[in-house]
């Protein structure tokens, strides 16, 4: 396969994929919020700073708007062309690619691609986004797995697709991570002690922010917990969401494309997928709450970087260094 058919095909997952997370956190938020007895312009910019934290774009949008609000931070993330991870943005860049390798991905996954872009810059989204943006976010989320399962159902599954499962699982890695780092900043501002009311609202919305939480009540039944949250995203290797479920199928995708038996490595990005792989699936969550749960979360994400900038280099060397890093930065 060409490298810039793999580039393509790796980016177009991980636009789709990122798509649908920031609609997911945007929703889960709207209805914590809405929720929440408290009103007033300081518990909304507490509400929704952490948006931002976690998703990296509190410095551009603060050259963009003003005041940190629901509707601002929402328009930001939803609708902002100036932001390249907003939900526009991703989808049109999901489109780009999937135009660039229109005779590689089938006519099923074209026009789910074409109709959520089009859709998107439609008068019928605004409206709803408008009227109920909670339906509005669970309309992209509708769209990015009706993606996914025409995918799987019409794609050869060769090394296009391969490709397209390292995106999107490397990115679902990282968006699960970020996703779990919000409580983190959630909590240092509200100064809510561990196991109140408001905690324990939070941990439930983190897990819905991962479309974890009845698949987390089958296997626990009692009091929502941090640790037991933190475990089952980060560690539960049965749920599609967590870090550790994630890292497999992403090992496992880089080793099909090689050829290279799962036991061993034959390039850097198995290398370091390899121990990403090994090290969740021995670890346990007491010596992650020891070390501290922002710290290991930041480990992961920059080791998560670390096996994209190993897999453009190993996989697309016909890209230009200095583009592959604007473009994994982005």
């Amino acid at each position: 396969m060409l490298s810039r058919v793999a580039d393509s095909l790796y980016w177009l997952a991980r636009y789709i994929e990122r798509a649908e997370n920031n609609a997911r956190i945007l929703d889960v938020n709207l209805q914590v919020t809405l929720d929440d007895d408290d009103a007033g312009e300081d518990f909304e910019r507490t509400a929704w700073q952490p948006i931002l934290a976690t998703l990296e774009d509190h410095t551009l949008f603060k050259k963009l708007y003003g005041a940190t609000t629901a509707d601002s931070v929402c328009e930001f993330v939803t609708f902002a062309r100036e932001n390249p991870g907003s939900i526009l943005s991703c989808v049109a860049g999901a489109r780009e690619n999937a135009r660039t390798v229109r005779e590689y991905i089938s006519s099923e996954m074209w026009e789910r691609i074409n109709k959520l872009y089009l859709w998107l810059h439609s008068p019928e989204a605004r409206q709803l986004f408008t009227g109920s943006a909670i339906e509005f976010y669970r309309h992209v989320v509708n769209f990015s797995h009706q993606f996914h399962g025409t995918t799987d159902a019409t794609l050869t599954h060769g090394e296009g697709w391969d490709f397209l499962q390292i995106g999107k699982y490397l990115e679902r890695a990282d968006s699960s991570s970020r996703i779990l780092d919000l409580k983190y900043h959630i909590l240092l501002p509200r100064g809510e002690r561990v196991g109140g009311t408001v905690d324990t609202v939070q941990w439930q919305a983190v897990l819905k922010s991962c479309s974890g939480f009845e698949a987390y009540r089958k296997l626990h039944t009692g009091q929502v917990t941090p640790w037991t949250v933190a475990e089952f995203i980060l560690l539960q290797e049965t749920f599609p969401r967590s870090v550790c479920f994630c890292a497999d199928k992403l090992d496992a995708a880089l080793h099909r494309i090689s050829g290279c038996d799962r036991s061993r490595f034959s390039n850097n990005v198995e290398r370091l997928s390899g121990r990403l792989c090994s090290d969740l699936h021995y670890a346990r969550i007491g010596d992650v709450f020891q070390l501290g749960l922002h710290e290991y979360l930041d480990r992961i994400q920059g080791r998560l970087i670390q096996i994209s900038d190993a897999l453009l280099q190993q996989y697309c060397e016909w890209l230009d260094p200095d583009l592959v890093k604007q473009t994994q930065t982005s």
